[in-house]
């Protein structure tokens, strides 16, 4: 059997989704991945085979811009600028070209992306088995718990039940009237799923997240193809980035990123140098991606350290704290090292990403608009001296490695696919697994 891997073209959702591949291929299973063509360096990083699509509807300098445009937008601006942006792919790209392009290159069954919304039409036009994988934080359409791009604390009260709900209602009218034009032609072939619950057009194969159970809020209402696994990465298949190392003083590391899209607005990257700034002893290693020049984020402490592109994980090994944006891989990563967070959300799953930080207590968030130098130096010196939050993340960091998601996944995939397979309950300590009709 031969499995394509489909997911959004930035390298936040490919890497963790090329590592299950990864992880797949090397028990000696067929696997490609598929995307747009200006990824393929990372395909050729992670050692994956490598189809790519749309290249005339969506050539690179499209996908640039896009990236470049979400990179200066935050909060509901950008959730919607994200999903138009998804949706124009489903539609122009994928649902015109992979029903072609899948039986050409003989694949037999997908996995996809559980943020490229309705892409699920398309093998399902096939009928071609699909699972699905989280590699941003999981959506919970039930209302049980809050939608991930909603920065609201997790109750379990009808009140708090009421308003998820009416979130989940708000977000899923934006999909159907982003996606009005996919819809009508999918209907038009007999495709009729309940569009109102994204998650109805997800099959009976497994929908697999990436986020530790012991992260996320507390629910029992998750449908029985929903599984907990843990983050996919396994520290290798990344494109190299040359780093200073010479330059790093020994002083405890102050790590910050708003990651690979989040990055254009220089004031925020200005305000945590000179957040950091106030903090002696501390060094500061600030990596501001590839929107904005060093220039641009003005004066930064003597002994900090600023490049477009780190090798995060590398750092995050020698880091006392982690600034983030919030993205689900950057926290993922530093729960695997043990490192606190503070997190400064922009938009799509980054709220509910820094509402889970706040809730688990692995670190503290603040609102971008409320961010200034001030809240973010009490912020740190919170996240430095009180040992509560290293204590939790390392308490996740345990989890994570007894759990190993990658093998979790992997084992999942191949029961849903039918192939051989090592059982899945030799990862299931505490019967999160187990489903046995897989």
């Amino acid at each position: 059997m031969k499995i394509g891997f489909i997911s959004l073209s930035v390298s936040g959702h490919f890497n963790p989704m090329s590592a299950v591949a990864r992880q797949l291929q090397s028990r000696s299973h067929d696997v490609v991945m598929l995307s747009l063509s200006w990824i393929e360096p990372l395909a050729r990083a992670a050692n994956l085979p490598f189809i790519p699509f749309g290249e005339k509807e969506w050539p690179a300098k499209q996908s640039q811009e896009t990236i470049g445009t979400l990179s200066r937008l935050k909060g509901e601006k950008g959730l919607q600028f994200t999903v138009g942006a998804v949706a124009r792919q489903v539609t122009k790209v994928k649902w015109k070209e992979l029903p072609r392009l899948l039986p050409a290159t003989g694949i037999d069954a997908l996995v996809l992306d559980n943020y490229d919304f309705y892409s699920q039409v398309v093998p399902m036009s096939l009928g071609m088995p699909y699972a699905v994988l989280s590699n941003a934080l999981h959506f919970d359409y039930s209302g049980y718990t809050p939608l991930c791009v909603y920065g609201w604390a997790h109750d379990n009260t009808p009140e708090a039940r009421q308003r998820n709900r009416q979130g989940v209602s708000k977000f899923t009218q934006m999909l159907i009237r982003s996606n009005a034009e996919l819809i009508a032609e999918v209907e038009r072939v007999g495709i009729k799923p309940n569009w109102e619950d994204p998650s109805s057009l997800f099959s009976d194969l497994p929908w697999i997240t990436q986020c530790p159970r012991e992260f996320d809020f507390a629910t029992s209402h998750w449908p029985k193809q929903f599984h907990y696994a843990g983050p996919f990465h396994d520290g290798k298949g990344r494109l190299d980035f040359p780093f200073p190392w010479d330059q790093l003083t020994g002083e405890p590391i102050v790590y910050a990123s708003m990651g690979t899209v989040q990055n254009g607005n220089a004031q925020i990257f200005r305000t945590i140098a000179d957040a950091v700034s106030k903090h002696k002893g501390l060094q500061l290693v600030l990596a501001i991606g590839n929107v904005l020049r060093r220039e641009q984020i003005g004066p930064v402490p003597n002994n900090a350290i600023v490049v477009n592109n780190a090798p995060q994980l590398e750092l995050l090994k020698k880091a006392s704290v982690c600034i983030t944006h919030a993205g689900f891989n950057t926290v993922l990563e530093a729960l695997s090292q043990g490192v606190p967070q503070i997190a400064i959300p922009v938009t799509n799953d980054q709220p509910g990403v820094a509402a889970r930080i706040a809730d688990k207590k692995t670190g503290k968030a603040t609102s971008l608009d409320g961010l200034d130098v001030s809240n973010l130096s009490t912020l740190l010196d919170e996240v430095l001296n009180n040992p509560i939050y290293r204590d939790n993340s390392r308490t996740i960091q345990k989890a994570i490695a007894r759990k190993n998601g990658l093998s979790v996944a992997a084992d999942l995939l191949e029961q849903a696919f039918g192939l051989s397979h090592t059982p899945i309950l030799r990862h299931n300590p505490e019967g999160l697994f187990s489903n046995k009709n897989w």
